[in-house]
C-alpha cells in the first residue's frame, strides 16, 4: 500500500495536518458553530457568543500551518436541522473567511442537516458514510474520513489512517489532593476492521483485507470547547459512535499539548 500518509496533531490545538501528497489538509472535528444559539433555544442557557473567536482561531490555524485545504470531520453546525437565523449567519461568515483562503470540505455529521445544500456553492461535501482523502494505490494510499454517528463505508478500511469525530473524547485527571479537571484528548490505535463495519464479526473481510495491516484509527477532540464530550477513562461512560469502543481494542490517549497518557482506559 506504499508509505502511510502522515496525520499529525498540531501541538496545543484540537486540529491535525494530513499529508496527502499533492496537498496538506488541516483537519478539525465538531466546530459546532452556533452552539450559543442552540443552547439558548434548547435549554434556555445564555452564553456570550464566541463565534468571532472560533472563526479567527480556525483561520489563524490555516495560515500558521500553511494548509492547502480545510476538512471538517462533521458537525460544522450545532443545531440539528437546516441552518437559519443567527446560526446561518455565523456559518456563512465562517465559511467565507475560510474559503477566501483555501478550499473547504465538510464530512456531513448528525448536526449538519441542510448545511451542505445551503452552502453547496462554497464547499465540497462527503456524505455521512465517509470517504477518502488522497488516492489509494498511488505513492500515498490516502486518509479516510468520517464523522462517526453512523456506520461507515467499509471501503474506508482500504486507507492507512481513518480519522473520525463525533465522540468529543475527554479525560478526567485527578491530582494528589483529590482535585480534578477535564481535558480534551486524542485517541489513536489500531482499528479492528470487524468492529468498524455494520456487518460485524460474522463478516469475512476477504483475503486482501486479511493480508493487509489494519488502519490506524484517530478519534479527534472537539474543536469547540463548549460542546462537552465522552470521559473515555471513566468507567460506565457510554460511547457515541456505533463502532466504539469495540473498534479500538487498544488505544493511547494524548492531551492537546502532545502529552502521551498511555492506554486511555488506565489513565
Amino acid at each position: 500500500m506504499g508509505d502511510a500518509p502522515a496525520v499529525e496533531p498540531v501541538v496545543g490545538q484540537p486540529a491535525a495536518l494530513a499529508d496527502l501528497g499533492a496537498e496538506r489538509a488541516l483537519l478539525v472535528a465538531d466546530v459546532h458553530a452556533g452552539i450559543e444559539v442552540g443552547l439558548r433555544y434548547e435549554r434556555g442557557v445564555e452564553l456570550d457568543s464566541r463565534a468571532d473567536e472560533r472563526r479567527e482561531r480556525l483561520v489563524d490555524l490555516i495560515v500558521e500551518t500553511d494548509a492547502d485545504r480545510l476538512v471538517v470531520l462533521g458537525d460544522l453546525a450545532h443545531r440539528i436541522g437546516a441552518p437559519d437565523g443567527d446560526e446561518r449567519q455565523e456559518l456563512a461568515t465562517l465559511i467565507s473567511a475560510v474559503t477566501d483562503r483555501v478550499p473547504m470540505t465538510l464530512v456531513e455529521g448528525n448536526h449538519d442537516a441542510g448545511v451542505a445544500a445551503a452552502f453547496a456553492d462554497d464547499l465540497d461535501a462527503i456524505g455521512p458514510e465517509g470517504g477518502m482523502l488522497g488516492e489509494v494505490g498511488g505513492p500515498m494510499s490516502g486518509v479516510a474520513v468520517c464523522h462517526g454517528h453512523t456506520w461507515p463505508d467499509p471501503a474506508l478500511l482500504d486507507a492507512d489512517v481513518v480519522c473520525t469525530g463525533h465522540e468529543h473524547p475527554q479525560v478526567r485527571l485527578e491530582d494528589a489532593v483529590g482535585g480534578s479537571r477535564v481535558e480534551r484528548a486524542w485517541l489513536r490505535g489500531e482499528l479492528d476492521p470487524a468492529a468498524f463495519t455494520e456487518a460485524g464479526e460474522g463478516a469475512d473481510p476477504g483475503e486482501d483485507a486479511r493480508d493487509a495491516a489494519p488502519p490506524e484509527l484517530v478519534v479527534f477532540p472537539a474543536f469547540n470547547e463548549r460542546s462537552g464530550g465522552t470521559w473515555v477513562n471513566v468507567e460506565g461512560q457510554s460511547f457515541l459512535a456505533p463502532y466504539l469502543p469495540a473498534a479500538l481494542p487498544t488505544a493511547d490517549a494524548y492531551l492537546l499539548d502532545g502529552t502521551r497518557l498511555g492506554d486511555y482506559r488506565r489513565v
